[in-house]
């Protein structure tokens, strides 16, 4: 048998590798490559970032979505009026841009969509506040089932943009 150098001692050759410790190194390895792929095909890794709707009543608008959706509203970074911006979740948001001179065309296909699994409980709420909802077909008060069983209704905001509240689950 061959002896091992001093600056050798501690190794071990591959040999005698346990199967098990060689099976874990090669399934991380395996994850690593596959998830490196995917990332190299997906492009650039996006997340989103804001949904931004043009308003001619800001203040109006701006309650809507602060009193009856309950999103947390936050600061504007550098302008001091004109915009309202709210906190959709992590990082995501909404922002409320004020114009008067912009034609605005509102179609139920063009909305901005929140989910929730409360949704019982977001009807409710709208109840109580008055607040006309649909399902996609437009029938007041009722709530559309998807054929991927989700369930969703619609909203409009005071100047008719769309709101989809649905209950996919992320």
């Amino acid at each position: 048998m061959q002896k091992r150098t001093k600056s050798r001692k501690n190794w071990m050759p591959w040999n005698e590798v346990k199967r098990p410790t060689l099976m874990v190194l090669c399934f991380f390895f395996l994850q690593y490559s596959l998830k490196a792929q995917e990332e190299s095909e997906t492009g650039f890794d996006f997340k989103y970032d804001h949904y931004s709707l043009i308003v001619k009543d800001l203040e109006k608008t701006g309650k809507f979505y602060k009193n009856i959706l309950k999103l947390k509203e936050i600061p504007h970074p550098s302008a001091t009026s004109g915009f309202r911006w709210f906190v959709i979740h992590g990082n995501s948001q909404l922002h409320l841009i004020g114009k008067d001179s912009v034609p605005m065309k509102h179609n139920k296909s063009v909305h901005l969509c929140l989910a929730t699994q409360k949704l019982d409980e977001f009807i409710a709420h709208l109840e109580e506040k008055n607040v006309p909802y649909s399902d996609w077909p437009g029938k007041p008060n009722a709530v559309t089932l998807r054929a991927d069983g989700v369930r969703q209704i619609y909203v409009q905001d005071p100047e008719n943009n769309w709101v989809e509240i649905n209950t996919a689950v992320h």
